[in-house]
């Protein structure tokens, strides 16, 4: 019973002394206190400036499309030639590797020459080289390509399959994400901001005894 009672009022103590120091005045906290929460907002905006940083160095690296001189490509799939794995409406990332094989899903420009010069296909290399020409099929066809592109003619191979991904870019391109992605930018500059003109508080005077 005792010691029922020792742990309530021991509780009750560490409460109070809580609800205490959040009553405490900014001027009158303790040293530390007053110095992690002035550090605070610095803190949180280098924290945002890395994972900035390290988002831009990631899509550099891996995402940055071929057209900005990056390693990525991005296939929308339409059709049924690759069926039951791709489906319409999935996206497909692919990034340029210095060789092929046999067993790759890979996208590919219709080579030169033909009246679907350009047209870009995602099918599977079953068989040939980057020299004279893969052998590429759809896995739900029977027959392979008519075309056999040859290394310079291949965006890339698969690297990350996006299901249903249309529906996510149609929904990327609506007003309201927009306009809520900024306003969410806006709340959050805010928020960390740091007025310059705000005075530091008085340095404390050290009484000793």
């Amino acid at each position: 019973m005792k010691s029922n009672s020792a742990a309530t009022i021991a509780r009750l103590a560490e409460e109070t002394r809580r609800h205490a120091l959040a009553l405490v005045p900014p001027e009158l906290e303790p040293e530390p206190v007053a110095r992690v929460r002035r550090s605070l907002p610095r803190l949180v905006n280098a924290l945002g400036f890395a994972l900035a940083v390290a988002a831009v160095v990631f899509w550099a690296m891996f995402l940055r499309p071929q057209s900005l001189g990056g390693p990525a490509g991005y296939v929308l799939v339409s059709g049924k030639s690759m069926l039951p794995l791709y489906h319409t409406g999935d996206l497909v990332l692919v990034e340029r590797q210095s060789s092929y094989h046999v067993g790759d899903v890979i996208a590919y420009h219709v080579p030169k020459g033909d009246p679907m010069a350009g047209a870009q296909v995602i099918h599977r290399i079953v068989g040939g080289d980057g020299k004279h020409g893969f052998l590429v099929q759809g896995d739900n066809r029977t027959a392979p390509d008519v075309w056999r592109p040859k290394q310079q003619d291949i965006v890339g191979a698969k690297a990350l399959r996006i299901p249903n991904a249309v529906f996510v870019l149609r929904y990327l391109r609506s007003p309201l994400l927009l306009g809520l992605i900024a306003a969410c930018f806006v709340f959050v500059t805010m928020l960390t901001r740091t007025d310059p003109d705000e005075p530091e508080p008085p340095a404390k005077l050290k009484v000793v005894a």
